[in-house]
């Protein structure tokens, strides 16, 4: 076993590293401006991302957080990448700071869904609404004398050329979710180094950059060698992933 992904991201450059801290988290701490003295107020809300890589979130407009969005947009989002162990202050983490928005886009939608399905029960109730996080600048430790202030354009992907992938994206995820699991599992043991269980992954997005897949060690960001448009690079992307994983991974005896 050789040559494993960066889980981390403390070795990537800052840009590559928020990125992977975006895309694996399924949580972040969210701060809004109080709507009646305009104090800081912090909360939990789970995560998603679009496909250029923004920050969805799916919230009720009867929780705190909400009403003070809906009287201030601006807010902020703390994503923890640090470790249960060892001093977490030595890990990596980014703040956000950007303005949160009603969404109507059924992709950004539906790629939330399949990253919380939990959620399905109550995203059809009155209250609650799917909200994008519109970052403006962001600001990242990558452990101690690691500290690096970003813009949008580090961060967020340009997705214009790649309509197509983004149209046919549920079919390949229920594609390699029914039919390649095995390949999932193999994309998750070269990632963690160890044995994954085929029937324990599922993808739940691809993008220009790569895919997110989920399994019981948490969520997992898989990034391809090269940016890709289209189906049809997404199916030479994926064997390509896969056959890099089988010479790089070698399973337990």
């Amino acid at each position: 076993m050789t040559d494993l992904p960066d889980k981390s991201g403390l070795n990537a450059s800052p840009p590559a590293a928020v990125k992977s801290l975006i895309r694996r988290a399924l949580k972040a701490s969210l701060a809004t401006l109080d709507r009646q003295n305009g104090g800081p107020y912090a909360s939990l809300v789970t995560l998603a991302t679009a496909a250029d890589g923004a920050p969805l979130m799916l919230i009720s407009r009867l929780a705190v957080h909400t009403q003070n969005l809906l009287a201030d947009p601006r807010a902020g989002l703390l994503i923890d990448g640090t470790s249960a162990e060892g001093d977490p202050l030595a890990g990596g983490r980014v703040s956000l700071m950007g303005r949160v928005a009603v969404m109507e886009n059924a992709s950004e939608k539906r790629r939330f869904l399949a990253r919380h399905p939990e959620a399905e029960m109550y995203a059809a109730f009155t209250d609650f609404a799917f909200y994008r996080f519109e970052i403006e600048r962001a600001h990242y430790v990558g452990g101690f004398g690691r500290i690096v202030d970003l813009n949008p354009s580090d961060i967020l992907i340009d997705i214009r050329s790649a309509s197509a992938l983004i149209e046919s994206e549920p079919d390949i995820i229920a594609h390699m979710n029914e039919d390649h699991t095995d390949a999932l599992a193999l994309y998750a043991a070269w990632s963690t180094g160890e044995h994954q269980e085929p029937a324990a992954w599922k993808m739940t997005g691809i993008d220009p950059e790569g895919l997110d897949i989920v399994g019981p060690p948490g969520p997992l960001r898989i990034n391809f060698p090269a940016p890709i448009a289209t189906p049809g690079d997404a199916r030479k992307a994926l064997a390509v992933l896969a056959a890099t994983a089988r010479t790089r991974y070698s399973p337990p005896a």
